[in-house]
């Protein structure tokens, strides 16, 4: 099952100068734990946001330069190849960024999402949800506290069956 796992903004922002908007230690701990000792799959920059790889997850890293290096990471030029390496793994995760997102969408199982409720001013953006397409299962609604400065929900929406 191929899941995508983001945090989106009201407006579908997800990022600016390729660095988070916000910081909820509560969203973050959730993709820890939903993540963990499964392979994550990035591209080049989403994987220079952190800058090394996250510890106990198999990082595969998607990039069009092929003398990329990113010690403790795997590295391919395509999502097709990134799945390909990552097929033993019941649960690959796509974690970003943007095309790699949109490319992801066509071909992905599962999203596993955080809408943060708050329009954020950003230069990286998650491509539209197609609700013909996506069934939502899930809702949990989080009110800000004194750690999360934001109200979110944590939604799953899976891939609808074709007839």
């Amino acid at each position: 099952m191929i899941t995508i796992i983001a945090a989106i903004g009201n407006n579908n922002a997800i990022g600016k100068n390729n660095q988070l908007i916000w910081h909820l230690p509560t969203d973050l701990k959730r993709f820890k734990e939903t993540t963990l000792n499964h392979f994550i799959i990035m591209g080049r920059k989403t994987f220079e946001s952190f800058n090394k790889p996250l510890p106990n997850r198999t990082s595969v890293i998607i990039t069009r330069n092929k003398t990329y290096n990113a010690p403790g990471c795997l590295v391919v030029n395509s999502l097709s190849k990134a799945l390909e390496i990552a097929k033993e793994d019941s649960q690959p995760f796509i974690i970003g960024g943007a095309e790699i997102y949109k490319q992801a969408l066509e071909i992905a199982d599962k999203l596993d999402l955080t809408f943060v409720h708050h329009n954020f001013e950003a230069d990286t953006f998650f491509p539209e949800i197609n609700l013909k397409i996506w069934e939502e299962t899930s809702r949990v609604f989080n009110k800000a506290d004194g750690k999360n400065k934001y109200d979110y929900s944590f939604v799953t929406f899976i891939r609808r069956q074709t007839v």
